[in-house]
């Protein structure tokens, strides 16, 4: 069942009070802006203020591989190259590692999860993104830090992971998510529609965004806990998420961790799926 209290709360998110103490304690967490360019806008996160001793990351570079047909827009980087990347950041194992965006959590969340999925143990979302720092009072530096290169070794395949067929298996057999949009859950017409739209038979509509409050932050464990509830994602079945390319399902995975659901993501998500033509899809707006 869901426990929805701030302990479970902040095994993967920080408030920007609480970040700020860490900082200023002993030893101080890795902290990692994670910056993109909005694949659907093309507008930039990079803004010229960076969390004092925050390195940089890049979205869609560091924590994807280039798109494939077979496996989707975003798959899971090469453990090789997030290794390299994780070292240049200055990751330590043992070490809390915080990550945050400047669009509330939306490129941080999957950050987190390919972090877990590699090895490391204790990563932390700013809930909130860098637009919750600022409007908490606390400093922003303008550059991006550089850290001694570590060490670290990274072991992938630690989160609980679908592939096309396992998705579909757990639509009948458990929960199984659809993270995006509505409209590209339901699809179009099937007479003259794009047929690269639509769901996995029996997956809920359980779009990413709904997670968040208007402020920015995720909202409430409460409120979370009800509205999984209502999907049925409460734990007692095995759940699951996916979305269009494994960005937003890493939000959901994020907000149900929060409450202490554990789910599993189809990192290929839809993009994958739909790659073979032969699999079964829904349109509309059932499951």
């Amino acid at each position: 069942m869901p426990t929805p209290d701030a302990e479970t709360r902040r095994k993967v998110l920080l408030t920007p009070q609480e970040l700020h103490v860490m900082l200023h304690g002993e030893t101080p967490p890795v902290v990692i802006a994670v910056q993109s360019v909005n694949p659907y806008t093309g507008v930039s996160s990079r803004n010229g203020r960076w969390i004092p001793g925050a390195v940089d990351a890049e979205a869609y570079a560091d924590f994807a591989a280039p798109a494939a047909p077979e496996l989707g827009q975003r798959p899971l980087p090469r453990i090789e190259a997030l290794q390299a990347a994780a070292r240049g950041w200055g990751v330590i194992r043992g070490r809390t590692v915080v990550l945050y965006d400047a669009e509330r959590a939306m490129t941080a969340a999957r950050a987190w999860w390919v972090l877990r999925w590699a090895g490391i143990g204790d990563v932390r979302v700013l809930d909130g993104g860098l637009d919750a720092w600022v409007k908490a009072g606390f400093e922003t530096q303008d550059q991006a830090e550089k850290h001694e290169e570590s060490d670290v070794i990274l072991t992938p395949g630690q989160m609980p992971e679908l592939d096309a067929e396992g998705a579909l298996a757990l639509a009948s057999e458990g929960v199984l998510l659809d993270a995006r949009i509505r409209p590209n859950y339901i699809g179009g017409p099937r007479e003259g529609g794009d047929p690269k739209r639509g769901h996995i038979p029996g997956a809920l509509s359980a779009p990413a965004p709904d997670n968040f409050t208007d402020e920015g932050p995720l909202t409430n464990g409460a409120t979370l806990a009800e509205m999984y509830r209502g999907l049925g994602a409460t734990g007692e079945r095995p759940v699951g998420v996916y979305c269009g390319a494994g960005m937003s399902a890493a939000v959901t995975v994020l907000a149900l961790a929060s409450i202490g659901v554990e789910a599993a993501m189809y990192p290929g998500s839809w993009s994958q799926y739909v790659g073979d033509t032969g699999r079964p899809v829904t349109r509309g707006p059932f499951p």
